[in-house]
């Protein structure tokens, strides 16, 4: 009963949210700004409804040097709540072209400012790489990524796609690494006591001096230590039932 009162009050929500979002783009066009209002729109009541309840330590986060390259882990399609209200200033996102089409939500992306991929053609995906490299470098704009290109459904992180290291490489910032603990296996939404979630932002990874052939060991280092921190925040979380 409670799972079914709380899917309708998100289903309702995520309408409204999109409504509200879609205004803002209209107002203030691509604005790189648009992403945090809209991320928090989307978080702060989903969040309630969800009764998810998120411990941050995220000052290297907000804090961030702009401009750098945010890698998150991806577990569901709850992300989009869980991480939206962590969102920092001038941040934009990159998201496959199919997007688009989603009623409201697709709209609002595409007016917040964020990079739409068609990952089906080679040639527009390096096109758009090569923008969103041109934004970092030039525009005071940041780029968040979920480097593992499809949600990991709990299984542990999947491997890193090499898209965002080499814009980092190729624009000479940073990346910074966020975490949040595996709670898509413990989702209590037909309970009232909710879901307890731990995320936390690491320090970031310089690149200045880095060329293409430091790649690989580019991605296992962030992959490392982002696997590392997911494993410590499920422990710390395990050891608090």
């Amino acid at each position: 009963m409670l799972y079914s009162l709380r899917m309708l009050l998100m289903s309702v929500h995520f309408i409204l949210a999109g409504m509200i979002g879609i205004l803002i783009g209209l107002c203030r066009p691509f604005n790189p700004d648009n992403s945090r209002l809209c991320g928090r729109i989307y978080s702060l009541p989903a969040m309630r409804i969800l009764g998810f309840k998120v411990k941050a330590e995220i000052k290297d986060l907000l804090e961030h040097q702009r401009s750098c390259v945010i890698i998150a882990n991806h577990q569901s399609n709850y992300d989009l709540f869980v991480f939206g209200g962590a969102v920092p200033a001038r941040t934009v996102t990159i998201g496959k072209k199919s997007l688009k089409w989603i009623p409201f939500f697709g709209q609002l992306f595409w007016l917040a400012g964020n990079v739409l991929i068609d990952r089906g053609n080679s040639q527009r995906a390096k096109k758009a790489m090569l923008a969103t490299t041109d934004t970092l470098q030039h525009k005071d704009t940041s780029i968040w990524v979920f480097a593992e290109g499809t949600r990991n459904k709990g299984r542990g992180l999947l491997p890193f796609k090499k898209g965002a290291f080499q814009m980092a490489i190729n624009a000479g910032v940073p990346i910074l690494p966020v975490c949040v603990s595996t709670y898509i296996n413990h989702m209590q939404l037909n309970q009232w006591q909710g879901t307890e979630l731990l995320m936390k932002s690491l320090a970031p990874i310089p690149t200045v001096g880095l060329t293409q052939d430091d790649l690989p060991a580019l991605i296992e280092q962030c992959r490392n230590q982002m696997q590392a921190c997911i494993q410590a925040l499920d422990e710390q979380l395990m050891q608090a039932r």
